[in-house]
């Protein structure tokens, strides 16, 4: 009981959440709601005047026929006129919340932490940015005018009964309570499966977006039948959920005109007695028959609905815990560095999941204007330390500070403002060349655009290209090598001219031949700058200053290459492996 408690209260919370942006679009819904009250008046007033056409028919009534068919043929008009209008009126109000939602949506993930999206699936995130505020807005569309004039039909539906007959009104509302005990009954049910639809949704999204991302991959290992049966398992299940939710929906809409026409048998033996002992006419039973299809048609249509709006509060449940989340701290002190730039991690220790250390008791002092390399094994923290760095994480212990200062302190901002990155996975957007250089600082000028492609030695294949700079880059960078993108992501760090320069595995997808002249020029761009570069392959960071060797997120050895080489200890090992074939 307490489960249905909880449910009702996350329910009312989250229908006064939407209500909320409902209320922002003040003119559309005055104007609706000004139509949904004419066209539940109409609706009201047409049964009224079939009642007196009846009678004027029978003989029972005085009156014009003609006059009477002629204003209850207007009225139908206006009636329909009215709920055109709300329909109208919906679609752009559904709309608009969409539009709102996702706006709201897309600004929430962009400022999310990093750590949230390392957490959550990719393609669940897209799904509640996409299908979920679909869902909802869709809803909406159908449902609102139904929802409102239902009210009202219901409360002007009941006045007149109540003014022609109030025996037959309460025979008519006994049915009420049938319909609100099975709606409650069915309620938890559908929205269980919805949930759970929702939920296998986004995990389809998720394969779907993670094989089309990996397709070379899952070619090269001929994976497709392993894949294509993985899907379809997680598709069964979808199509599970969503079967037994549509079947509980749809049984609703039955059972409640099974409901309703027991409550239409009533009025047709209840009102002929009545009519029988001169209590009231045969037009009157006409109206009420009318009368009871009205009262009971808002009643059906949110029956018919109701799966549709339990799956809709299910996605706005989704969509309104991913708006919860806590976005970045972007708040602090403005980092400022002129010239001087040194880096340190005092007693830092860090764990991604809470449980495992990844750095434990971390020290580490970067030089103004040094180059600090870190080398050791996967998974011996070098990367950790430049997310720390970066503020995409913070420690759990320790600190970590840029001229004496900790970065705790500082905000996010300055500090990746005058930090720039090459990430192993060079990361290109679907845009021109020249804005996708210009990504790291808008200011730049076209001539410190064409200096750093020349200096990372990616201006001939730009020059190369059909539009040169103009070109625009399709897929995030589709049709050219990985080495290639990565020439453009190194430009693209040395136009942001930070202070402290990070190169993770920054030269991995290019070849040796190129990677000596891209390290040339990066000894010019480096000169001055605090770099720290995390390398794999040893050859890349024999001229650093200083060498860190790291092993399960501690500092084993460092020193300078020809320091560590005549101490024979990790890094000899870890360089004689890859240029003499040992330990292999």
């Amino acid at each position: 009981m307490s489960d249905k408690k909880t449910g009702d209260r996350m329910d009312m919370a989250v229908i006064k959440r939407i209500g909320s942006y409902l209320i922002s679009q003040k003119v559309s819904m005055t104007l609706m709601l000004f139509s949904v009250a004419l066209g539940t008046l109409c609706g009201v007033i047409a049964p009224a005047l079939q009642s007196k056409a009846v009678d004027i028919i029978a003989g029972t009534r005085e009156g014009s026929l003609f006059q009477t068919l002629g204003i209850m043929g207007a009225v139908y008009i206006l009636y329909c006129i009215f709920r055109l209008l709300q329909g109208i009126l919906s679609a752009g109000i559904s709309q608009k919340l969409m539009e709102q939602l996702r706006d709201e949506l897309f600004s929430r993930i962009i400022d999310l932490p990093v750590g949230y999206l390392d957490r959550h699936r990719h393609g669940d995130v897209m799904s509640t940015m996409t299908n979920d505020t679909e869902n909802i807005s869709n809803t909406l569309s159908q449902s609102l005018p139904s929802l409102i004039s239902g009210v009202f039909t219901l409360v002007g539906t009941v006045a007149v009964m109540f003014s022609y007959c109030w025996q037959l009104t309460l025979l008519s509302c006994s049915t009420v309570l049938l319909t609100v005990w099975l709606t409650r009954t069915m309620s938890g049910r559908i929205r269980r499966h919805s949930r759970e639809h929702l939920k296998l949704l986004g995990e389809v999204n998720s394969i779907i977006e993670e094989k089309i991302t990996g397709f070379y991959t899952v070619s090269a290992y001929n994976r497709q039948e392993i894949v294509t049966s993985q899907f379809r398992d997680t598709s069964d299940e979808m199509t599970a959920a969503s079967v037994k939710a549509n079947i509980s929906a749809g049984a609703v809409g039955p059972m409640l005109n099974a409901i309703s026409n027991i409550g239409f048998v009533f009025i047709a033996a209840f009102g002929g007695y009545f009519a029988i002992n001169g209590l009231i006419t045969v037009g009157i039973i006409s109206a009420f028959i009318v009368y009871a299809r009205q009262f009971s048609r808002p009643i059906n249509e949110i029956a018919n609905i109701y799966g549709q709006l339990q799956t809709a509060l299910a996605s706005a449940e989704r969509v309104f815990a991913l708006l919860d989340q806590s976005v970045e701290d972007m708040d602090g002190e403005t980092l400022v560095i002129d010239g001087k730039a040194d880096v340190e991690f005092r007693n830092v220790t860090f764990s991604y999941d809470g449980t495992t250390d990844v750095l434990r008791d971390f020290d580490l002092f970067v030089p103004s204007g040094r180059k600090v390399a870190l080398v050791g094994h996967t998974g011996s923290g070098k990367t950790t330390v430049v997310n720390l760095l970066m503020r995409f994480y913070e420690p759990q212990k320790g600190s970590i500070l840029i001229n004496g200062r900790e970065i705790s302190g500082m905000s996010r901002t300055s500090v990746r403002h005058n930090t720039s990155i090459v990430l192993q996975d060079a990361m290109l957007f679907a845009d021109t060349v020249r804005n996708n250089l210009l990504y790291s600082n808008p200011d730049a000028s076209m001539e410190d655009v064409k200096r750093a492609a020349a200096m990372s030695h990616c201006d001939e294949l730009i020059d190369s290209m059909a539009d040169g700079y103009d070109t625009v880059l399709s897929s995030a960078g589709a049709g050219i090598s990985q080495g290639q993108k990565q020439l453009m992501t190194i430009a693209r760090a040395f136009i942001a001219d930070p202070a402290i320069l990070i190169l993770d595995e920054a030269t991995s997808s290019v070849d040796t031949r190129t990677e000596k002249a891209v390290q040339d020029a990066m000894q010019s761009v480096m000169k001055g700058r605090t770099s720290i570069v995390i390398a794999h392959r040893l050859s890349t960071i024999r001229d650093a200053d200083i060498i860190i060797v790291m092993d399960h997120g501690r500092i084993v050895e460092q020193g300078n290459h020809r320091e560590l080489m005549e101490q024979k200890g990790k890094y000899y090992e870890l360089y004689m492996s890859q240029y003499r074939g040992f330990a292999t």
